[in-house]
């Protein structure tokens, strides 16, 4: 059973290979060295987007971004791997497709906000999933107009010059030139595809498609008759973790309708999750909620999905791929259900019981309730009437660079102090609590508070911590959360 974690950012993309995923899904943001603005034939740029001579030219910062060699090295600090600022390694087409303008115009994904993957970020997350034996898939679902389908021939060449293991489309007309141009690649028709019965599994099976990201709308039931009724080597994908959208299969009109940001094409502006009132035809300004409280009514608003307990009934039905969402959120999310999911399902294989820490360490991030979805039919419960706002119990307050067994070496996120309980998670292992009486800054300072954000730190410590290990700590001391849902 695979594990697919999601990645917003390079940095994303190393820390979930760090903590356990098998396969990352992210997003692309630029074609390089193509220019559509004259015509809709394919020119190449001059020597200011030409990479492919010159593999150093990518990495600015010695052995910072040097992955074959130690894997605790895929979460490097510092700007190894920083490409934002380079716009070289985007070509400006002109006013026709101004990138700036219209985002989802060159990245084909349905996360225009994320930072996404430039073309030689994609090159070098390729190059270290598979120096490890993992695989990268890359986003191109979105429902494209006429000025974006004209892009997607540019955008397959260098998915496949960046060795892409799969490419996750959505529309017809995508899947057919993806077919005629990139043959070699495999192809996962994505969620928004709508994929809800064993017939729509079996024709797009017919139509090239390796694998099927099914709706999220189906039960644990409706997944094991498509399983049963599909060809053998046709992979069956679900989401299992993270928020969902009110619109069937993500397939919503309400941002366009509101805010003239298309959802279709990766730029929902979530006004699901806004608060709304009832106004009278004739008592126009006088504004009553609907339910719960002066404010309003949060009646589009779902929980997050979460189905870390129950990998044995997915593994039962059928499913061959745990999807979790997730390329707008932060590389802490990312480590942490990564983290989680990755213990689940080893469990899972290895007839292990689900340790607390694991059931546990979903609460520890930023959620809004958690609730399963459709998997076990129609779940009355899966709304949140009362606030939009996200549960955020516990908070990063620095990342390990690394440790010596003498001091542990941080750079801080948020405030905290000497003897405060905090908790360390790291790849591979239980969240480790600790207290630390005494702290540095960076010229050997001992000082009372902590309050400087990416200030660097030591502490003493005997402890061994990995690179890219989060420090956290409970905002408020209260029962957990996870005490509570129980």
């Amino acid at each position: 059973m695979e594990l697919l974690s999601p990645a917003g950012n390079i940095t994303a993309l190393k820390t979930a290979l760090l903590y356990g995923a098998d396969a990352v899904y992210l997003g692309y943001r630029g074609v390089k060295g193509c220019d559509y603005s004259a015509s809709d034939s394919l020119s190449i740029s001059g020597d200011g987007c030409n990479f492919s001579e010159n593999k150093n030219s990518l990495l600015t910062s010695g052995d910072g971004c040097n992955f074959s060699e130690n894997k605790n090295s895929l979460l490097t600090s510092g700007d190894g791997c920083n490409f934002s600022e380079n716009k070289n390694s985007l070509l400006a087409l002109g006013d026709e497709y101004n990138f700036a303008k219209n985002k989802t115009s060159y990245g084909f994904g349905m996360r225009a906000k994320a930072t996404n993957f430039s073309y030689d970020e994609l090159k070098i997350a390729t190059d270290l999933a598979h120096s490890i034996n993992k695989k990268i898939f890359l986003t191109l679902n979105i429902i494209p107009h006429n000025e974006e389908i004209k892009l997607l021939p540019a955008i397959l060449e260098e998915a496949k010059n960046a060795n892409i293991d799969a490419l996750i489309v959505a529309d017809l007309g995508v899947l057919s030139v993806c077919k005629k141009l990139a043959p070699e690649i495999e192809i996962h028709m994505s969620t928004q595809t709508g994929i809800a019965n064993f017939e729509t599994a079996r024709y797009l099976h017919e139509m090239g498609a390796s694998r099927v990201v099914l709706a999220r709308e189906l039960s644990l039931d409706e997944i094991y008759e498509i399983r049963a009724k599909t060809p053998k080597d046709l992979e069956i994908e679900c989401f299992v973790h993270g928020a969902m959208c009110v619109s069937f299969s993500g397939r919503c009109l309400i941002s366009a309708y509101m805010t003239n940001r298309d959802a279709n094409r990766g730029e929902c502006a979530q006004p699901c999750r806004w608060n709304y009132a009832l106004m009278e035809e004739k008592r126009q300004g006088e504004y009553f909620p609907v339910t719960q409280d002066e404010r309003g009514t949060y009646f589009f608003n779902s929980k997050d999905l979460c189905m870390l307990e129950h990998i044995d009934k997915l593994a039962k039905a059928g499913v061959d791929s745990l999807k979790i969402e997730g390329r707008a959120k932060s590389e802490y999310y990312v480590a942490s259900t990564t983290t989680a999911y990755r213990n689940a399902i080893d469990c899972y294989t290895q007839g292990k019981n689900l340790p607390n820490w694991v059931k546990e360490e979903v609460y520890k991030i930023s959620h809004r309730g958690y609730c399963t979805g459709f998997f076990f039919g129609n779940n009355q419960n899966n709304q949140v009437y009362e606030t939009s706002s996200y549960i955020r119990d516990w908070e990063v307050v620095a990342i390990i660079e690394h440790s010596d067994g003498e001091f542990i070496y941080l750079e801080q996120r948020n405030r905290f102090y000497p003897n405060d309980e905090l908790e360390i998670l790291s790849p591979n292992a239980e969240p480790v609590t600790v207290q630390f009486p005494v702290i540095y800054n960076s010229k050997g300072e001992q000082i009372e508070v902590a309050n400087i954000a990416t200030a660097k730190l030591k502490i003493p410590c005997e402890m061994i911590f990995p690179q890219g290990g989060y420090v956290r700590k409970l905002k408020v001391r209260t029962m957990s959360a996870y005490t509570l849902a129980l």
